[in-house]
């Protein structure tokens, strides 16, 4: 599930393989840019935001992506084979002399000026692997609607960015505290702790190839996608249930014990899900 650290990861793969390289092919899948053509043009950088892509070329435009749930950036060496998925879900063509980067099932796909970047990106909070990163923002931006849940305020990339439903539901289990719990009451202490707290998992992550938070073999992460096994640290079953406004629910997993607060009645008929 791309989080914060899986697009910085992908934006280093992207620049790795373009940045200062003239493009030779140029293909935009979508209608609204299908005919437009960046050959020729030089990649200037790959830079992520939260969990948009801004790939920067000369001539002052940037060509912003989104990976969603399921989106991806493939690069790959000329003459060898894309794996990424059918054909028809590509949906944008970067090529160099010696690589080609795939964009797959990209929800978001749009060429705009460089100038022009606040449209896509300028409501985002502090970025927590960007350089505006800011702790002191990020807790005011959370705590400005005490009675919102905190997952769902840990989700809104406007208070900050790059937290996705792995992240939300691992950083509630190590605060202690229930996704339900609104966000005001958090301990004063531990709210201080958060924003730090959801920095150093993705730091920690943003160069590995499999997302931890345990820190230790076995097991990599504490709560998430592990309902109804034991919790790591007591034994109770974790839990499962959905949380978000009815639009966009996403399941949330949590252990009882650990995380004492309000909480939903838990998923019956299903072991687990991890969407």
């Amino acid at each position: 599930m791309p989080e914060g650290d899986t697009v910085w990861q992908t934006a280093r793969r992207l620049h790795g393989a373009l940045a200062g390289k003239v493009l030779t092919r140029s293909d935009l899948r979508v209608p609204r840019f299908a005919t437009a053509d960046l050959t020729g043009r030089v990649v200037l950088d790959v830079t992520p935001r939260g969990k948009h892509l801004l790939t920067r070329v000369e001539g002052g435009l940037t060509l912003h992506s989104h990976l969603r749930m399921d989106g991806a950036w493939k690069v790959y060496r000329n003459g060898q084979r894309w794996s990424g998925g059918p054909g028809h879900q590509i949906r944008a063509i970067l090529g160099t002399f010696d690589r080609t980067a795939v964009g797959y099932r990209l929800p978001v796909l749009e060429l705009l000026r460089t100038a022009d970047e606040h449209r896509a990106v300028g409501h985002l909070g502090p970025d927590l692997l960007g350089p505006d990163w800011d702790p002191e923002q990020a807790l005011t931006n959370l705590l400005q609607d005490p009675a919102r849940p905190l997952g769902e305020a840990l989700l809104d990339q406007r208070n900050l960015a790059g937290i996705g439903n792995v992240y939300k539901c691992e950083l509630c289990f190590l605060l202690g505290v229930t996704p339900w719990l609104p966000v005001g009451e958090l301990p004063a202490e531990r709210a201080a702790h958060l924003p730090e707290l959801a920095r150093r998992l993705l730091e920690a992550n943003r160069d590995r190839s499999i997302r931890s938070t345990t820190g230790r073999r076995g097991p990599d992460l504490f709560v998430y996608g592990r309902a109804p096994r034991p919790c790591l640290r007591c034994r109770t079953p974790v839990r499962v249930a959905d949380q978000g406004d009815g639009s966009r629910e996403r399941p949330t997993y949590w252990c009882p014990t650990c995380q004492p607060g309000p909480a939903p009645a838990a998923r019956r008929g299903r072991s687990d899900a991890t969407g």
